[in-house]
């Protein structure tokens, strides 16, 4: 059996990835609405993510506010479908 990522099975970082799975671009106020996380532990973990290059962060400002913004990349991809393949033999899916 394939062993589980130990950095995608956080989680606060597996609900980051699979919102990034299912759009272009997400910024760190919809990333911590969606996530219900506190900002502190939320830009921890998008650190660890983008660490790995599971996600590119873009920092920028809109006006006068700063603006961070998430992309998933390949290598981000490809090690969350790795992840749901092994989740599924564990399952026996």
């Amino acid at each position: 059996m394939k062993e589980l990522d130990p950095l995608l099975h956080s989680q606060l970082r597996l609900a980051v990835m699979s919102i990034l799975m299912n759009v272009e671009e997400a910024d760190f106020v919809f990333l911590k609405e969606k996530t219900d996380a506190t900002a502190g532990n939320l830009s921890v973990q998008i650190d660890k993510l983008h660490s790995a290059g599971y996600i590119s962060v873009e920092k920028g400002f809109a006006g006068k506010k700063t603006r961070t913004v998430c992309r998933i990349t390949g290598q981000g991809r490809r090690a969350f479908e790795d992840y749901v393949e092994a989740l599924r033999e564990y399952l026996n899916l």
